[in-house]
């Protein structure tokens, strides 16, 4: 026999006998799952009886392998009772080296291990040895016989597989001596000790119920779905706060339509040639509409014409309601009437008569006291500032205030070009009444400067004559483009600017703003002569001498030529 067999250290269950594998890896089960800290009951000596095999003994605790210091023996104690669950294992590197030792002998001295522990932990540390083997077969015999540890026969059956392990490594004692392989035996045995004890902690840890893994996963499924709203939540928020900061930068809170109907009164004025997006710019300046935009598309859509004149609105109206009060669409339930540019005193006070229903006798009384109104002292009658444009006024608005709205209109203006002076006042309408009838609008600013030029002292082309048809004309009270040469001789007619040296003796007609404009601030320029070669574009010619204003003459001519019955 083996003199590892007969080391009494070998871990023998009694008598010397030696452990086969099968016990080795049993017992080697047992030390996993018992308390380690318990005193190890002595094993027999030979000539001894065998303790009882109804109480097993305690296997004695590992002790390090590295140079242990030197311990004292320990004194033989009763057999286990009871104990508490187990403790982590300490390396069974340790016990594997030193060996198990029975407490009825002296430990012998730790400084020189015998042979066998060396050879033994030789044969585990070698690599690729039969350890590797051991272990494998180890873990699934722990696997296969795992529900077998609650047995009370435990510790016989733990015994015998204990003695198989140590049997199974004492039959490789002679396979290693390197101090290398010690070393790597230490590490691995020591891995292998805690494998075996976090499987067997698993084995006896207590099986969760059905019902406790329903409560479980129901918890899980909670706490998901919660983490979603939260999440949800969080989103939601984060698109609301978005939305406001981006809602200006891309004008989506921009209102573009008041509900209407509006309430309280705005009086708008709108002037000879304006365009229905300068009258909305000024509607939503009074918040009258919302949006200028929207208000000109709903303008065009209706189809309607632009007028001059002043307008009553609410504030807050519907574009709707807005653009029906600039067409017109609400004359029946307001006085009502519009003004052209160029009109005379009596057409201007027929317009009025038959939009307010005044009386024109009570209008031309009215016309023939002006001082009333605040015009200058020169003027005999109102013509030439009832300013054009379109009107509407309350139901039983009195006579005089219509007249004086009319004429406020073209004071105001006066004063916004600077004609402060009512002497100046009245010779600028007179002009600009002139411009009017003379030329075309974009040659208002040209002909207002000729006009100037004329009434210079030291012109000696015209000798200060404005020589102006449109003058004779009124004058004789016809509208007419030909004079005769005895009409144009005629100083009789104080309106005659061909015999009469300046400026008639008042107004021809009422102008509209632009030729207001145009006469308050002529055009500085050298010509003296103008004439409108195609009265349908309006289309001026301008020239500084007679010679070339009569080749302008002819142009005129033949236009009336080739469009019979419109030059008379």
């Amino acid at each position: 026999m083996s003199p590892v067999n007969n080391d009494p250290s070998s871990g023998t269950a009694g008598g010397g006998m030696s452990l086969t594998r099968k016990e080795l890896r049993a017992r080697e089960r047992f030390l996993a799952t018992q308390n380690h800290n318990v005193v190890p009951v002595p094993e027999a000596t030979p000539g001894e009886a065998a303790p009882s095999t109804e109480v097993e003994p305690e296997l004695p605790r590992p002790v390090p392998a590295v140079q242990p210091a030197p311990v004292t023996p320990p004194t033989p104690v009763a057999p286990p009772t009871p104990v508490a669950p187990p403790t982590p294992l300490a390396p069974p590197t340790s016990a594997i080296e030193s060996g198990h030792k029975s407490p009825a002998q002296p430990e012998a001295p730790a400084e020189a291990p015998d042979d066998a522990e060396v050879h033994a932990a030789q044969v585990l540390g070698e690599p690729g040895g039969h350890h590797e083997d051991l272990h494998d077969e180890e873990v699934h015999t722990h696997e296969a016989n795992e529900h077998d540890l609650s047995d009370p026969n435990l510790s016989e059956h733990a015994a015998v597989d204990h003695g198989e392990f140590h049997d199974a490594h004492n039959q490789h004692e002679f396979a290693a001596h390197d101090d290398h392989y010690q070393l790597d035996i230490h590490e691995e045995l020591h891995d292998d000790v805690h494998l075996h004890d976090e499987h067997h902690h698993d084995l006896i840890a207590p099986v969760a119920s059905p019902a406790s893994k329903a409560a479980a996963k129901k918890a899980r499924r909670r706490r998901r779905v919660l983490a979603l709203l939260i999440t949800l939540g969080v989103f939601v928020a984060a698109i609301a706060i978005g939305a406001q900061f981006l809602k200006p930068l891309l004008g989506m809170d921009r209102v573009t339509d008041y509900p209407g109907p509006g309430t309280g009164s705005v009086n708008i004025t709108v002037a000879q040639g304006s365009g229905p997006k300068a009258v909305a710019n000024e509607l939503v300046q009074k918040r009258v509409i919302a949006d200028a935009d929207a208000f000109v598309q709903e303008f065009l859509s209706d189809g309607g014409e632009l007028s001059p004149g002043d307008f009553t609105f609410r504030t807050e109206m519907k574009n709707s309601d807005a653009v029906a009060v600039l067409v017109n669409k609400d004359a029946g339930k307001v006085m009502y009437f519009a003004l052209n540019a160029g009109l005379r005193i009596n057409e201007s006070l027929e317009a009025i008569s038959k939009g307010s229903g005044i009386p024109v006798q009570e209008l031309n009384t009215l016309n023939q006291a002006p001082a009333q109104f605040g015009v200058p002292a020169k003027a005999k009658n109102l013509e030439g500032f009832l300013a054009p444009g379109e009107y509407r006024f309350e139901l039983g608005t009195p006579a005089k205030d219509i007249i004086q709205k009319l004429v406020t209109t073209t004071l105001d203006e006066l004063k916004a070009q600077g004609v402060t002076d009512p002497a100046k006042q009245y010779d600028t309408v007179t002009i600009a009444s002139i411009v009017q009838a003379e030329g075309g609008q974009a040659d208002y600013g040209n002909v207002a400067g000729a006009i100037y030029n004329r009434l210079k002292p030291n012109n000696i082309e015209t000798s200060g004559l404005i020589q102006s048809d449109a003058t004779v004309t009124y004058g004789l009270g016809k509208k007419s483009f030909h004079l005769t040469e005895e009409e144009k001789a005629d100083k009789s007619n104080a309106y005659n600017t061909y015999a009469n040296v300046g400026l008639p003796v008042g107004p021809i007609g009422s102008p509209g703003k632009t030729a207001i404009d145009a006469a308050a601030k002529p055009t500085q320029n050298e010509y003296l002569y103008w004439v409108t070669i195609n009265l349908d574009t309006k289309e001026t010619k301008f020239s500084k001498t007679l010679a070339e204003h009569n080749t302008y003459v002819e142009q005129y001519n033949a236009w009336c030529q080739a469009n019979a019955g419109r030059c008379v």
